[in-house]
């Protein structure tokens, strides 16, 4: 395997599928397959996945709430979609550690690096919620803050894009896809692959980041693997 201990992390929006709005069900049973595919190949997997199908503490200030109520309000809808996958998950036959930035008893523990590692050896999924307990952090941020807390090979950011383009793909035919990138030259040319803070996070700890298309069945397998099927960011 290329990566032994991974951190993925998953958009809330990603869960939604093809609904509006929430959690579509066969979606989260994919991504359990995928996730139990990796793990019983040996690679010791966390997860950190945002809010966004539910709620996103920034649209709401937009809207005028107070942006530190609004964040909260995000990380609780963080914590409501990692509860959803760690059912599935457990459905699939896996075993799980919920631990989140916001200890909510008794649902999880506190996110602790030694709790978090411990688990993982024991063979169990690690689903990190509630952000990084703090506002004014996203998601993005807090799954970097995580991986390096847990010391993860990398971050494996799953999209419904195989990899980072020239240009979004969805609105430009002519984009094309870049296989490699330094952490530099993403910057430079100001290609939003996480947020500025996550990305600061990443490159000072030598984290790579990997983004793929995570809606395409047995693709997380491949990225632990070690095939080429996205875009590699690392320094």
């Amino acid at each position: 395997m290329k990566y032994n201990r991974v951190l993925l992390k998953l958009s809330g929006e990603s869960l939604m599928g093809s609904q509006s709005y929430g959690i579509d069900p066969a979606m989260l049973e994919q991504y359990a397959r995928d996730i139990r595919e990796a793990v019983n190949n040996k690679v010791e997997v966390a997860i950190v996945i945002g809010g966004g199908n539910i709620f996103r503490g920034l649209s709401g200030a937009a809207q005028g709430m107070d942006r530190v109520q609004g964040d909260y309000m995000g990380m609780l809808a963080t914590l409501i979609n990692s509860m959803a996958l760690q059912a599935e998950l457990e459905k699939q036959g896996l075993r799980t550690e919920l631990l989140s930035g916001l200890a909510i008893e008794p649902i999880c523990k506190e996110m602790s690096r030694r709790r978090a590692i411990e688990a993982m050896q024991e063979g169990k999924v690690v689903i990190i919620g509630g952000g990084s307990g703090n506002p004014f952090f996203t998601t993005d941020t807090a799954s970097a803050l995580r991986a390096v807390e847990i010391k993860a090979d990398a971050i494996l950011k799953g999209t419904r894009v195989d990899g980072v383009y020239t240009a979004d793909p969805e609105k430009d035919p002519s984009a094309t896809k870049y296989t490699t990138l330094s952490f530099q030259e993403a910057l430079s040319k100001k290609l939003k692959i996480m947020d500025l803070t996550a990305f600061a996070l990443c490159e000072e700890n030598k984290l790579p980041i990997y983004v793929f298309d995570m809606n395409k069945p047995g693709n997380l397998l491949r990225v632990v693997s070690g095939e080429a099927v996205g875009t590699e960011v690392n320094n």
